[in-house]
């Protein structure tokens, strides 16, 4: 997920942290985080959200619960004047649509006056994958011990960026792994059996195949692991830990990750969610099988992961433009035109 810019930012208007949260708003909140059980950066953008909901209601002189169709729209037209994209609106009113959804069900309100309200339209974006050669090259980098590379950072560091890139896994789900299965551990790899169990979106747990080049780099870091922390640290459980014993932010790997990219010499940062898009397009690239690649993301929704064969068609015009000796006309470029995507027929779960 690319970083939102300035304008984009889903903050809430000056004066707005301040404010008292509407008592509504506050019962909502808690129901999306211990019933839903929404991670907890997804409550922060949420409330951000709804303080901006609260502002705007404020300033026109109606409760919540008495917000119309016309107010919303005078919203959203606001805001597109006032810079945003299509894209930070639709996301706003989304978690406006799901607070009225809500309050619908608890009667206190008729209906839900966002659901008709659209946002700005708006060119989705490709996910930004690199390609199979920069993939290699970063997950295969070791930086030079005489250097002063720490040999103890470099085993974890590559570990990591195997698993990110060979499992495909969400930055969430690779800082919840634990060292052995518990009860209590959201993830685990199982060495023996080849496999990373994970706690993915919504809770739900999926097991994904793990390589042999991962599975060599997290031996090669378990087995420094115990030895790395400062003298009278106790590890915890966490998999992936600093020299205090701390398991690992998602900020601190998206750090360190960047590092490694520069050091490898690959052109553009990387972030963790690029070798999630990486390893989804390169499986499909070579499968073709987009059930699959939904299954291993953990995807809800096949349309998901749907936009992942306009980046494997993207990568196929590439190779047409550049190897079929009629496929550039007065320098024009390729005059092929994607074909839609057909999901491949329905099998049984296995």
């Amino acid at each position: 997920m690319t970083p939102a810019t300035p304008a984009d930012a889903r903050l809430p208007p000056a004066g707005a942290a301040t404010e008292e949260v509407d008592p509504l708003v506050r019962r909502y909140l808690d129901y999306v985080r211990v019933e839903k059980r929404l991670a907890g950066r997804t409550v922060e953008l949420y409330t951000a959200d709804l303080r901006k909901l609260q502002a705007h209601a404020r300033q026109a002189g109606v409760v919540l619960t008495q917000v119309q169709h016309i107010h919303l729209r005078r919203w959203v037209a606001q805001m597109h004047s006032s810079g945003r994209s299509g894209r930070g609106i639709a996301l706003i009113l989304s978690g406006w649509r799901g607070f009225y959804a809500w309050l619908g069900r608890e009667g206190l309100v008729p209906g839900n006056p966002v659901q008709d309200v659209r946002s700005p339209k708006v060119a989705k974006p490709l996910p930004k994958a690199l390609s199979v050669d920069e993939a290699v090259q970063l997950a295969a980098f070791q930086a030079d011990a005489g250097c002063g590379a720490d040999p103890f950072l470099e085993a974890r560091d590559q570990c990591i960026t195997e698993l990110l890139y060979g499992c495909g896994l969400r930055i969430g789900e690779l800082v919840g792994l634990d060292v052995q299965a518990s009860g209590q551990a959201r993830g685990w790899i199982d060495l023996a059996g080849g496999e990373a169990h994970v706690l993915g979106k919504g809770e739900k747990r999926r097991s994904v195949p793990v390589g042999s080049a991962a599975l060599q780099s997290l031996r090669k870091w378990l087995a420094v692991r115990g030895s790395w922390a400062r003298p009278g640290v106790e590890l915890g459980e966490a998999l992936f830990v600093n020299q205090r014993g701390s398991r690992l932010t998602p900020q601190h790997i998206r750090v360190r990750l960047k590092q490694r990219s520069q050091q490898a010499g690959l052109a553009t940062p990387v972030h963790p969610h690029m070798l999630r898009h990486s390893f989804a397009s390169h499986v499909l690239q070579s499968s073709g099988d987009l059930r699959a690649v939904q299954e291993l993301l953990g995807h809800a929704n096949i349309t998901t992961t749907q936009v992942y064969t306009r980046l494997d068609f993207q990568h196929l015009a590439k190779i047409y433009d550049a190897a079929h000796p009629r496929a550039i006309s007065d320098g024009a470029g390729s005059k092929a035109k994607p074909a839609p995507a057909r999901l491949p027929p329905k099998t049984p779960a296995k």
